[in-house]
């Protein structure tokens, strides 16, 4: 199973501190609104870095088979214990799914990807399991996040501000990468096709201003309606907290 996960201690508090919070469901509304136009009933799909499960959880409420990912044990057991098909398997190991294969697509939310070493072998291993004309739905956190230099500079702050713009932070022992929109598109570009790209967080706040969006709410409410027209608009996405990147198996 391998070493223990710096995730393994968050699992029993993922869900109050982000899942059910105004930010955390504000985002993850917006990516159900995709995945529910990506794969319909009867779909089949594979999820890298699934925590706690909540979406996975959602697809198959809705028809969808998913088999479900995360390489910490403890995320895995809150999973299962949701009903989902939760396996301990790390995002670079993903083509031991193949013989369960081939997927309709793949799923990796809210950063996940951000918490690989090796990219390069997640793409491969996604080349292999998920069909021709698949679509693969990847949400990244991105390096250039103006929310974040302005929130940490109004607290005084100013390393943190501008953390991501170093590429590689540690957290909790791990290494924690922000890629370019541009570098992750040309990891992926040899197996997939890119489609639409949108924002998530250019306009919402990051999950840390959770205190300022339970005074706010309909400030909240209406940052996010106002992203979602604007999601697609040239340079957003670049300057979001997470990027989403809707790609095609070749």
């Amino acid at each position: 199973m391998g070493s223990p996960s710096p995730f393994d201690g968050l699992a029993a508090a993922y869900d109050d501190t982000f899942t059910d919070s105004s930010i955390g469901s504000t985002m993850r509304n917006a990516v159900w609104r995709r995945m529910a136009e990506l794969w319909p009933s009867g779909s089949r799909v594979v999820e890298l870095n699934c925590g706690t499960g909540v979406d996975a959880a959602w697809l198959q409420h809705r028809g969808v088979h998913v088999v479900a990912t995360d390489a910490a044990a403890e995320m895995v057991a809150v999973a299962r214990a949701r009903g989902v098909d939760a396996r301990q398997l790390r995002a670079e190991a993903v083509a031991e799914l193949a013989p369960a294969g081939p997927f309709d697509g793949a799923l990796s939310n809210f950063g996940g990807l951000n918490c690989v070493g090796d990219l390069d072998a997640v793409v491969d291993g996604l080349a292999t399991c998920v069909r021709r004309g698949g679509t693969v739905l990847v949400c990244v956190m991105g390096p250039v996040v103006p929310w974040e230099w302005v929130w940490y500079l109004l607290h005084g702050r100013p390393r943190t501000a501008f953390r991501r713009l170093a590429r590689v932070t540690m957290w909790r022992g791990m290494q924690i990468r922000y890629p370019s929109m541009r570098a992750m598109r040309r990891r992926l570009a040899p197996s997939f096709e890119v489609g639409r790209v949108w924002a998530l967080g250019a306009l919402i706040p990051p999950s840390y201003a959770e205190p300022w969006a339970r005074r706010h709410p309909r400030t909240l409410a209406s940052l996010a309606r106002i992203e979602r027209r604007i999601e697609r608009w040239p340079g957003v996405a670049q300057l979001a907290d997470h990027y989403v990147l809707e790609v095609t198996r070749r």
